[in-house]
């Protein structure tokens, strides 16, 4: 994992990118899905996703102590979301207390048909880093699109193989995606600093 290419961001509302962000092994793992590929029926939300219901199937995975196994990489990169040394960089960054927090990480494979409409993150979430897989070569403007108070879209943040962006919730984060085409799989994972509890719980001393 590797916070030293990060930029700082402050438009629309502060944020930061990154790049060349996670080793080969790592990024290997950001998959799990084998939901048939073809159009599903989206609403627009991330919870429709991860009900699996209908035809759409779950397309959301949380690494927990019950899976972790399966993902060591991932863990891995979760163990050090939840050490002192990373805790307080990111706290440093985003000016924010992490001090009582715990680690969520979800792995995502968005299918043809996907979008999010605009949303700002619950309170809970401390910290939002998307970190973008793109091994099918997808559209660089698969990434996030940030939007202004009139759910204006005034920048995208772009879908590029191994890198990404973090944020901390607040008043005008109006975040999402809009209706664009994914020929294959707009792969993923989302790293949450949240202050309810999960598996997870942050080393902070």
């Amino acid at each position: 994992m590797n916070l030293n290419n990060v930029s700082f961001c402050d438009f629309p509302f502060y944020h930061w990118e990154m790049s060349n962000f996670l080793d080969k092994e790592t990024l290997n793992e950001i998959s799990f899905s084998s939901v048939p590929d073809g159009e599903r029926s989206y609403d627009g939300t991330r919870a429709a996703d991860y009900s699996g219901k209908g035809k759409d199937g779950k397309l959301r995975l949380f690494i927990t102590k019950e899976n972790s196994l399966d993902y060591p990489n991932l863990t891995k990169l979760i163990n050090k979301f939840q050490s002192n040394e990373f805790v307080n960089k990111i706290s440093s960054l985003m000016k924010k207390n992490l001090s009582n927090s715990f680690v969520r990480l979800e792995v995502i494979g968005d299918k043809k048909g996907f979008w999010l409409k605009p949303h700002k993150d619950i309170k809970e979430k401390l910290m939002t880093m998307m970190v973008w897989a793109n091994p099918y070569n997808e559209s660089e403007q698969l990434g996030t699109d940030l939007y202004d108070n009139e759910f204006k879209i005034v920048k995208t943040v772009k879908y590029i193989h191994n890198s990404g962006y973090f944020f901390s919730s607040g008043e005008d984060t109006w975040h999402g995606l809009e209706l664009k085409e994914i020929k294959k799989e707009r792969r993923c994972i989302q790293i949450n600093y949240v202050t309810f509890k999960t598996d997870w719980p942050i080393e902070v001393v």
